[in-house]
């Protein structure tokens, strides 16, 4: 996710554009085909030809496709550069107005500059490629935002104003649910935890008329979509928005920590209130601590921490005594916030008949009695006060936001002076005044409110409605971001092989306490009335008539077998479909002879495929990829951003890259209990790029993991990434431990584990070893001599550098060993600095007759424009996972960012030899399913989230191609919310 720079106006999206069409880039007039094969030709200098056996190479050369520089049906143009020193093609905008082969350099959307300077060779003085140096060195910044806060007039009258659940714990409980408090004018967010961007879009919520944002702790829980959602702010419009980030003293530690990958980070304004953790004082604030107090709203905090005296009583759990008797050491991001939202009281109404039996006339005095001014009489000696011309006023309503995330926190919480003058006096002191409480919105987790104690103190806001908003096993069957579900569930029933059915629809099973699963209020402890919080769940405020519970927005609950019902339907044909998908899995591999609707195409047709021979005698316990979020710079209703779950199963499993939501998006695909089982087995994170989209739900992965394995032996998790994610992360764990020890993608090139002397072997039943250092002579020099961006990947090693650097490579290698793997190696490729691609390489074995086979080769591309390096790398690959954010005819959108288009990330895998490619990481601005040229089809497919590849089904991946076309033949438009959005979205 990338902040300064944006798309600008949208590229309008004809209604009659075809998904899979054919004859796209067939009919390119003769004078574009004559320029696209002499770029083939300069293309083909660097490419290695295909290699038909995949695993040895080849003498001949082979043509390149035309079909890599399939531009000739769109309104882009190819110029050759004037630049004498420069023998690279530029792209050229065609505009009214302008020349369209003018000299001067074009700029894209983005407001970026288009270059396509000279680029790497292979042994060629004339080959190059399209790429923006300038974003590639990082050069590319737009003039630096001080980003300003919009101020906005208050509405003192406040006609609407009401509190609303966005989300429940989400329906994986992967993060906690957020509060949205809203006002004519002012809306304030209470939470910003993972998916809240991801929520709000689906549900049409406009995050940018958030003027607040208030964190109840400062961890990774609450707060770790905040990342996303400022860049996403700071990206809108022309000038970008800003917003208030509230939380207490240990916010400042969130903030210096995203500094290294949000640029600009004086969009973050912050408002830390409050002590530090380890310096917070018993009862050292009497009073809550005022944040904001104006004709609207006053809202206050009150801070606990954990208390290592926190009583214990009968009704605690085995767990929860272990909490109780261990000493906390105490963190940044242990304090828990109490939020007080207190409306001004509605005044009494005016009665003019009193005003003129003392004396008044109509006029201005009636104003100043109404303002709350005393006024002279003016037939009488007397003065007139408010009280004696208006009627009782009427309190104003006080919502309460809890979160006692631990039975430690409640015991500091429960003795807070501050918090008396809003409990309810059950004594019959009549000295004693409080403020009726009407709303008290409980965060904390269950395992915490289901407590006698934490009842207990409920009963103390006994008048007041308690909406029970932590998280609760019973939320866990619905899904709330049902586009997604929705679209997981059509692919499911069109091939359960390749689209399992999602995890939160398998949770009938779990042992849920009948208590908890009753939809209606109750009473708790026969004083407290509770409320089960529901997605999108209001409590009214105002007006006052209204005051109270309004479920009028809470979404229809639908079913797995509704969403399918309407797909029956909506394509009647696609129960032949389905039925046609299951026969490619028939024992001997042949599909049917009878397609009624033609829907099987040219596959009975086609030759058979030569399978590597790694395939051979393959088991479907070997491996499996998990494309867990498959959009581009930030989530939307359809896709969420970049995460690959490689499943090893009993051998484990390794996460590349780790966007926003890859939490939610594990348990979505294994139920809450399988993503725990995966998390624990982790092996290693393999992170590409710094930008945000990539990296933004590591620290929840991380803390979950610390969680899940608290008390049991294990090692810290390996994290491999570019070096500015050592920064970050560095400054997070200074708010909470991330158990995690950092390797720089950088020392995992093969020219660093060569210059290291790493020689990692894999022990092979026992007998055989491997050695993995074999063949690693090829040069890894990017740029040509001498250029900026080689010192980003040739910077010497210093010896105490490699010394601390040795033992967790060979760590890494153990590690590697153990999963049945052979290599893990990152490679530098064209996007941004210090940006990589990976390979990995799982180690030979031997079969039952003693024949040695094999193993497979993984290659993910990360983000890149096309470029040698990650050729050589994806050189026989068994899959090739590449990026492909643009359609073909958006090169010039490719090329500004430093993206692929689909037909280039297929040329790169037809040149590298890849038997199968799988394209991800598409722009948001194609909501459901990119478009594809289906001449791509022969071995590529597309990802969808969710989708699991495995090993076994590999031969079969692209047949399902045509199939997918029919489930989304009328879904190629945005939607219109979607659309309006896309202006935020950068890829």
């Amino acid at each position: 996710m990338h902040t300064q720079a944006n798309f600008g106006t949208m590229p309008q999206i004809s209604s009659l554009r075809l998904l899979f069409s054919s004859g796209r880039h067939h009919t390119a007039t003769t004078t574009a085909t004559a320029t696209a094969t002499n770029l083939s030709s300069s293309f083909s200098l660097f490419f290695k030809p295909k290699n038909p056996s995949l695993h040895r190479p080849i003498a001949y050369p082979i043509q390149p496709q035309l079909r890599f520089f399939a531009f000739s049906s769109y309104s882009k143009k190819y110029s050759r550069s004037k630049n004498p020193n420069s023998q690279s093609f530029n792209l050229r905008h065609r505009s009214s107005g302008t020349s369209s082969g003018t000299d001067k350099s074009s700029k894209g959307k983005s407001g970026l500059p288009m270059e396509s300077e000279e680029g790497p060779s292979a042994g060629t003085s004339g080959s190059t490629f399209g790429f923006n140096r300038k974003r590639a060195e990082g050069r590319d910044k737009d003039s630096k935002k001080n980003l300003q806060l919009k101020v906005r007039k208050l509405n003192p009258v406040n006609t609407i104003s009401y509190v609303q659940i966005l989300g429940t714990g989400m329906d994986t409980q992967d993060t906690s649910p957020s509060v949205l408090l809203f006002f004519d004018k002012q809306r304030f967010i209470f939470n910003a935890g993972e998916g809240l961007q991801r929520y709000c879009t689906e549900h049409k919520i406009k995050l940018s008329k958030i003027d607040h944002i208030f964190l109840s702790r400062v961890c990774s829980e609450t707060a770790g979509g905040l990342p996303g959602l400022l860049l996403t702010l700071a990206g809108m419009g022309d000038e970008g928005m800003s917003v208030n980030v509230w939380g207490p003293s240990d916010l400042k530690y969130l903030v210096d920590a995203m500094k290294s990958f949000i640029p600009n980070a004086a969009m973050v304004h912050t408002r830390s209130f409050g002590p530090a953790s380890d310096s917070i004082a018993k009862d050292q604030f009497c009073e809550p601590l005022v944040l904001i107090n104006d004709e609207v709203i006053k809202l206050s905090a009150v801070l606990s921490r954990p208390s290592p005296t926190a009583v214990m009583n009968e009704g605690s759990s085995t767990t929860l005594r272990s909490e109780l008797t261990a000493e906390p050491t105490l963190k940044p991001g242990d304090l828990a916030v109490i939020y007080i939202c207190e409306l001004p009281e509605i005044q009494g109404k005016f009665d003019p008949s009193k005003a003129a039996a003392l004396g008044l006339k109509p006029g201005p005095k009636f104003r100043e009695l109404q303002l709350g001014n005393s006024v002279k009489s003016d037939r009488q000696n007397i003065m007139v006060h408010p009280s004696d011309v208006m009627g009782p006023s009427v309190p104003g309503p006080i919502v309460l936001l809890v979160d006692c995330p631990t039975l430690m926190h409640l015991r500091d919480m429960s003795s807070a002076q501050s918090l008396s003058a809003y409990y309810t006096d059950t004594s019959g002191d009549s000295s004693h005044t409080s403020k009726a409480v009407n709303c008290v919105i409980h965060l904390s987790p269950s395992h915490v409110t289901n407590t006698t104690d934490y009842q207990k103190w409920m009963s103390r806001f006994s008048g007041a409605q308690h909406i029970m908003a932590g998280h609760e096993m019973r939320n866990i069957e619905f899904p709330i971001l049902q586009a997604s579900a929705k679209t997981a569930a059509r692919l499911n029933y069109l091939c359960p092989q390749f689209f399992p059915a999602p995890g939160f629809w398998s949770h009938q099973h779990l042992n849920i306490p009948s208590g908890l699963t009753a939809c209606g209020e109750g009473l708790l402890s026969g004083q407290c009335e509770t409320i089960p919080a529901e997605n999108l769940l209001k409590f009214n405020l105002r007006p006052y008539a209204q005051l109270g519970l309004d479920r009028s927005s809470v979404p229809k609950r639908v079913s797995h077998s509704e969403i399918i019902d309407e797909l029956m339907t909506e394509i009647p044909e696609i129960a032949d479909a389905s039925d046609h998908v299951s026969q490619l899995w028939l024992r001997d591999g042949k599909p049917s002879m009878e397609d009624p609707h033609g829907l099987s195409g040219q596959l009975l047709n086609e030759e058979k495929d030569e399978h590597p021979d790694c395939l051979e005698d393959i088991s479907r316990e070997d491996l499996e990829i998990v494309l867990l979020g498959t959009g581009s710079s930030q989530p939307s209703k359809y896709r969420n951003v970049s995460s690959i779950l490689v499943n090893l199963f009993s051998k484990g499993s390794l996460l590349f890259d780790c966007g926003e939501g890859t939490l939610g998006q594990l348990k979505r695909r294994f139920g809450v209990e399988g993503a725990d089982d995966v998390i624990r087995g982790l092996r290693c994170i393999w992170i590409s790029h710094i930008h945000a989209d990539h990296h933004t739900g590591l620290a929840r992965i991380l803390a979950l993991r610390r969680e899940l394995l608290k008390g049991l032996p294990h090692e810290p998790l390996l994290v491999v990434g570019p070096r500015q994610l050592k920064r970050f992360l560095d400054a997070y764990q200074r708010l909470e431990d991330l158990d995690m020890v950092f390797l720089d993608c950088r020392h995992t090139t093969e020219s660093s584990l060569n210059e290291l002397d790493i020689v990692p072997k894999t022990v092979v039943n026992g007998d055989n070893v491997m050695d993995m250092n074999e063949d690693r002579k090829i040069d890894l020099t990017l740029f040509a001599k001498g250029s900026r961006m080689q010192s980003y990947f040739k910077l010497p090693s210093s010896s105490t550098e490699n010394a601390v650097v040795y033992p967790i490579l060979k760590t890494l290698m153990k590690v590697l060993g153990e999963a049945g793997l052979e290599t893990l190696m990152s490679f530098p490729v064209v996007h941004c600095p210090q940006a990589f691609g990976v390979v990995l390489k799982s180690a030979n074995r031997v079969n039952g007759d003693g024949k040695t086979i094999p193993g497979w080769k993984i290659v993910y591309s990360g983000d890149t424009r096309p470029c040698p390096e990650l050729v050589k790398a994806a050189n026989g690959a068994t899959i090739l996972i590449h990026e492909a954010t643009f359609e073909d005819g958006m090169l010039e959108e490719a090329v500004a960012r430093n993206h692929s288009t689909t037909g280039e990330a297929v040329q790169v895998g037809d040149s590298a030899g890849a038997y199968r490619i799988i394209l991800t990481h598409f722009s948001q601005r194609y909501p459901k399913i990119p478009v594809f040229d289906e001449a791509h089809s022969h071995n590529t497919c597309i990802a969808f989230d969710m989708m699991s590849v495995n090993l076994a089904d590999l031969p079969l991946l692209p047949k399902v191609v045509p199939f997918v076309k029919l489930l989304f033949r009328d879904q190629v438009m945005l939607d219109e919310f979607d659309e309006a959005n896309l202006e935020s979205a950068v890829a």
